[in-house]
């Protein structure tokens, strides 16, 4: 009787402690949700949302969702961190632009400063050699109270137009910080955004031949990632293979999409070494990755081909270019 009601009191521990952890969990998503930094209204609303109804069902008590749910919360926060880097990435964008448009006009303000001034001041000195003219004494007080009128004018312009200037000068400093710190709060590697086919062809035909392989993957799945999921599904895939990729391989490997599902790297090493990144690759990148759709988890497939092309010393680039494409479309 005594093991029976230590027993069931071990049990009621670990069922209670189990309740303050899954209670535990479930705040720290709704605090995720409730906490997220603001950005764009639809792109936060969304990820509001996605973590809201993850935290509806994990409390339903379904252990099966509690268990998903681990795989769900990760690429969730991962979209969100992704498509905010982007939001300021673009964000950067269009404040150095502002920039570059506000500089623009100090300088005609600048330039344009001088030359009023100067018409207004011949004026007002006309205005005052015409007060003592003989044929304007009767206008003379007239004359020069127009030329006393003018000049407190173009002084007060001339403050107005330094007050702007300044004014600008301090917005332009404010804005150029504000693009520092985007620069340094975004996240998305440059080293993962590959060149397209033909920036890659460019660099292959600049290459010295014998001095580099290339290292040509195709990645089956994408297309099929689209048609299942859509193309934000396909493009998140494309993304975390480019990344897997990027960190497989050494930091001075260029790397290029040639299609769809192919891609090339230019990289400095000996055959012998690309097989071995080749074998590594084909084993550690292929198969299932975990996507988000609509706050929910799927899970693509890749299935990598990978080859690997030597260069010969003398090898012109258009012939290297011509065994790409001989691997790449099957030949």
């Amino acid at each position: 009787m005594i093991s029976i009601r230590g027993s069931l009191s071990e049990l009621d521990r670990a069922h209670q402690i189990r309740e303050a952890a899954l209670d535990c969990y479930l705040s720290a998503i709704k605090n995720s949700a409730h906490y997220a930094l603001d950005l764009d209204a639809e792109l936060t609303g969304n990820h509001r949302q996605y973590l809201r109804t993850l935290a509806d069902e994990i409390a339903s008590g379904n252990d099966e969702i509690l268990l998903d749910s681990r795989g769900t919360l990760r690429n969730i926060l991962r979209d969100y961190r992704d498509k905010g880097s982007q939001y300021l990435a673009n964000l950067r964008d269009e404040l150095g632009n502002t920039a570059r448009a506000l500089e623009a006009t100090l300088d005609s303000l600048s330039q344009s400063d001088g030359e009023h001034e100067a018409r207004l001041r011949a004026t007002v000195k006309r205005l005052r050699d015409l007060a003592v003219e003989p044929l304007a004494a009767s206008l003379g007080t007239v004359l020069r109270g127009a030329a006393e009128s003018i000049e407190r004018t173009v002084e007060q312009i001339h403050k107005q137009h330094q007050l702007t200037v300044a004014q600008f000068q301090i917005e332009l400093r404010m804005l150029h910080q504000r693009i520092d710190t985007l620069e340094a709060a975004a996240t998305i590697d440059e080293l993962t955004r590959f060149y397209n086919r033909e920036e890659t062809a460019e660099r292959i035909k600049a290459s010295t031949s014998g001095e580099y392989c290339l290292l040509l993957v195709s990645a089956r799945g994408l297309r099929r990632a689209e048609m299942q999921w859509g193309p934000a599904v396909s493009e998140e895939l494309a993304g975390a293979f480019a990344k897997r990729l990027r960190n497989s391989l050494p930091s001075n490997a260029v790397l290029g999409r040639w299609s769809t599902e192919e891609l090339v790297a230019v990289l400095p090493m000996k055959k012998a070494e690309a097989l071995v990144s080749a074998k590594w690759i084909t084993e550690h990148l292929s198969g299932v990755y975990a996507c988000l759709q609509e706050g929910k988890t799927v899970r693509p497939a890749l299935q990598l081909n990978i080859g690997v092309v030597d260069t010969a010393p003398g090898e012109t680039g258009e012939r290297v270019l011509e065994r790409v494409g001989t691997f790449l479309t099957g030949g």
